[in-house]
């Protein structure tokens, strides 16, 4: 993803076990104003269970720890950012593949405080990504459960519908976040793409090819890359330097 910061996570889901695409946003308990995106993937990454995105609303600062054609490892545990699993608890759940696409964003918030009341920069430039990979624009289950309150039921129906959910939402965990955000927001936001290159499959996964290709020849958008956003290709000399990464 154009942008985002390559911290490639040592261990994901595996593989997508197929089915309508989705994404799921998580709120990791953490402020933004203390605590960066990286620093947030790296320590989900250390404790294997990693999202796809860490986003920072406030600065639109954005990590990626997974190939987008893999699966994440992050909903059925805590979302809490300081939260330690424990050894028994690593296993991820097979909801994590379920799924043609199962993308998770994990973003600098608490679910106290809705993320939608931040300024979401960055939020186009992750919309057009997942526009690029034809995530459905829709919130089949409704806006998720205030902080606090009764989760609402989880629906497998609407779960097999993909498009946007909350943690709060997906069947089989017990996530709270993200709160009650503004979903209207979120999907009726302005795509922000910049220009792109034409699209190739150097940069996919390739443990993954036959689906980068179905992908890559599926239509989009004018003017969008099947591959999403690109990649930073540099930073500043008082940021440590990754790779960086296609999908």
């Amino acid at each position: 993803m154009r942008g985002a910061r390559c911290i490639r996570a040592e261990t994901d889901g595996g593989k997508l076990d197929g089915g309508a695409p989705r994404a799921v946003w998580l709120t990791l308990g953490a402020d933004p104003t203390a605590v960066s995106a990286v620093s947030a993937a790296q320590r989900l990454s250390e404790e294997n269970r990693p999202c796809h995105l860490v986003w920072d609303p406030l600065t639109g600062d954005i990590a990626q720890l997974l190939p987008i054609v893999r699966a994440g490892c992050a909903l059925g545990t805590r979302e809490n950012i300081d939260y330690v699993p424990s050894p028994s608890s690593r296993c991820a759940p097979s909801v994590n593949r379920e799924g043609r696409l199962c993308v998770q964003i994990g973003v600098l918030s608490s679910p106290r405080e809705p993320f939608t009341s931040y300024q979401m920069i960055g939020l186009g430039e992750i919309m057009a990504w997942l526009d690029s990979w034809q995530v459905p624009r829709r919130w089949p289950a409704g806006a998720p459960a205030p902080f606090r309150q009764p989760a609402r039921p989880r629906s497998r129906a609407l779960w097999a519908r993909g498009g946007h959910f909350g943690a709060s939402q997906v069947p089989g965990c017990d996530g709270i976040g993200p709160g009650s955000i503004d979903t209207e927001q979120i999907v009726t936001a302005v795509a922000v793409v910049g220009e792109l290159t034409e699209p190739g499959l150097a940069g996919c996964d390739l443990a993954e090819p036959a689906l980068a290709r179905r992908m890559l020849s599926a239509p989009v958008p004018a003017g969008r890359s099947a591959l999403g956003l690109g990649a930073r290709t540099s930073l500043s000399a008082a940021e440590p330097s990754f790779s960086t990464v296609g999908v």
